[in-house]
């Protein structure tokens, strides 16, 4: 840095040396479309219902408890993540039903629905973050790789969060023929990234791209944007509702729960399988993720109110980036579903299942897993290594804010 780089403000000093996987910031036609948005109020996005999107409660309580060395043994698994063996070999023929899907770990999932293909949230990255050395490391090997994977009709990002929106990933993909759906402004990263402007159906919500015969809505979400410290919210977050000719799927994204589910659900559903985000939830941010109870009760939302379809969690397993122990989620959801009545698939990742053919129902996390309690259930006997007993009955499946 030279002696007249100091002149300059501090905030373009700070621009410049930002690294090549913060991305872009939005501007020029892009910046003015999202002006014109009716969800771009007072400088920045805004969420369906408020939300808090920064930690509450005590920074010091919270590093207690996140770097206790007990508390860190609890978040990784106790050995190697059984990681399917036969992906590649699983896809080579087409679903007999006429959708399969792939869950790759964290929120990336290979969608095969009626003779396409749709990658959601891809992430192949060893980190998410924007440094090679630091950050968040995956707890498990990607089942295939890109190359292997072959070709992909359309790729689906649901925001600009790293462990979402990954740029060697990008990269690979952009070398390739696939067209992109991303929300509104998150189309800067991807041109920085390569990714020409005429692959990019870049949407609002409630907008539609038809791409080979498979429509790609971005319904709302409750989440936040930002690569960087400091967080402008000028990139859009999104939940994906897909139709295809006889088939309907849904990825939450991250999200809190709020009572659009049911809107979308309405306008768009029931689905045959959605994806529902119930890891990395915690009482410090209980309104930008969702627990598995919350994750329930949006699937039951979208699907009207009753059991429907396969629900596939995701945003678990893969990378550590909350408090609670690394399968809780697992094992939460797996009541959740007892409880419900629900049709819940939990697959290794790499794992290939049709939802109208046999789910992967077993709980492979369970050898794995440190000793857990199931604080969260409603009715019956618990279930796992090390559990307590029951708690009392109550009226309905605790959430964050309750347990």
């Amino acid at each position: 840095m030279t002696g007249a780089d100091y002149l300059l403000p501090f905030r373009t000093r700070l621009r410049s040396m930002r690294t090549e996987s913060f991305g872009a910031d939005p501007a020029g036609a892009r910046m003015e479309r999202i002006r014109r948005s009716p969800h771009f109020v007072d400088g920045m996005f805004q969420n369906p219902v408020g939300a808090r999107t920064r930690p509450s409660g005590s920074t010091v309580e919270f590093a207690k408890t996140y770097f206790q060395k007990e508390q860190r043994a609890r978040r990784t698994p106790k050995g190697t993540v059984p990681v399917h063996a036969t992906t590649l070999a699983d896809l080579a023929a087409p679903p007999a039903t006429g959708l399969r899907l792939t869950w790759m770990g964290h929120s990336s999932v290979l969608a095969e629905i009626d003779g396409r293909r749709i990658l959601f949230d891809p992430v192949w990255g060893e980190r998410c973050s924007p440094f090679p050395f630091a950050g968040p490391k995956r707890l498990h090997p990607t089942p295939l790789s890109l190359a292997a994977l072959g070709p992909v009709d359309v790729v689906v990002i649901s925001h600009d969060h790293y462990d979402h929106l990954d740029l060697p990933t990008i990269r690979a993909l952009a070398g390739t023929d696939t067209v992109f759906a991303v929300p509104l402004g998150v189309g800067a990263h991807l041109e920085r990234w390569g990714v020409p402007t005429s692959r990019m159906r870049e949407l609002d919500w409630n907008e539609t791209a038809t791409v080979a015969g498979i429509s790609l809505t971005a319904t709302p979400a409750r989440h936040f944007c930002g690569r960087g410290l400091r967080n402008q919210q000028h990139t859009l977050w999104a939940s994906w509702a897909v139709t295809g000719p006889e088939h309907r799927i849904y990825h939450s994204g991250d999200t809190g729960y709020f009572p659009g589910f049911r809107d979308i659900g309405a306008e768009h559903g029931p689905f045959d399988a959605t994806m529902i985000q119930i890891g990395a939830y915690s009482e410090y941010w209980p309104d930008i993720h969702m627990t598995p109870a919350e994750g329930m009760r949006a699937h039951l939302d979208l699907q009207g109110g009753r059991p429907h379809g396969v629900l596939l969690p995701i945003h678990w397993g893969t990378f550590n980036l909350a408090p609670h122990a690394w399968a809780e989620p697992g094992e939460w959801t797996k009541d959740a579903g007892e409880d419900a009545g629900q049709a819940v698939a939990f697959p290794r990742p790499g794992e290939p299942f049709e939802p109208a053919g046999t789910l992967p129902v077993e709980p492979w996390w369970r050898p794995l897993s440190t000793s857990l309690a199931h604080p969260w259930r409603r009715t019956g006997e618990q279930a796992g290594p090390g559990s307590g007993p029951a708690p009392a009955a109550r009226s309905d499946l605790d959430l964050a804010g309750e347990r």
